[in-house]
């Protein structure tokens, strides 16, 4: 099977994290659904197929920012400030997708799961950006937080690896610029 390299190097370049959406137009369930059939795809050692998706809308935005609080203040994490702030973050965007990762007993394949379930979130900004979505990949205040884990029905002994934003653009990022790759060649 051939494939466009060209048109998929475009797609690459032109992924933003942008919080720049439309905080009242709803992502449809069907769209959250394609992007995460698309995480799906992601290469994975040893097949443990490690990722787990919860997604919030409406009033379940703020019920996510609330419990992430409250999980910042058991675990003793951060000021007043930064817990207040949590409590209304996931307002910024429509659509939270909180992707989760399943542990492993042996720690390679732990950390191999950690590294699937980003190439997973790689693949679902990139699905994003090619429905004309923004999207964010934001790190969580907590990698296990319990409530938020209980309140995403994920197992305890599950792990946050991204909090993506989702929504429809209401402007354009600036370009970063990327520093030139040195890349190491030994050929004998």
């Amino acid at each position: 099977m051939e494939h466009d390299f060209e048109s998929f190097a475009a797609l690459v370049r032109s992924r933003r994290t942008s919080l720049l959406m439309d905080r009242e137009r709803p992502v449809s369930a069907t769209t959250v659904d394609e992007l995460c059939a698309l995480a799906a795809w992601a290469p994975n050692h040893k097949k443990t197929w490690p990722w787990k998706f919860a997604e919030f809308t409406g009033a379940g935005r703020a019920r996510l920012g609330e419990t992430m609080a409250a999980d910042m203040v058991d675990a003793d994490f951060g000021d007043s400030t930064k817990r207040e702030k949590t409590r209304t973050k996931y307002l910024r965007a429509p659509s939270v997708l909180v992707v989760g990762c399943e542990p492993h007993p042996n720690e390679m394949l732990h950390q191999e799961n950690r590294d699937a379930v980003a190439a997973a979130i790689q693949n679902t900004l990139l699905g994003a950006t090619a429905l004309g979505l923004a999207s964010f990949w934001s790190t969580p205040a907590l990698s296990s937080p319990p409530k938020v884990l209980e309140l995403c029905g994920f197992d305890q002994q599950d792990r946050v690896i991204g909090m993506l934003y989702l929504g429809w653009p209401v402007g354009e990022c600036a370009v970063p610029e990327r520093p030139v790759l040195s890349i190491t060649r030994v050929s004998s």
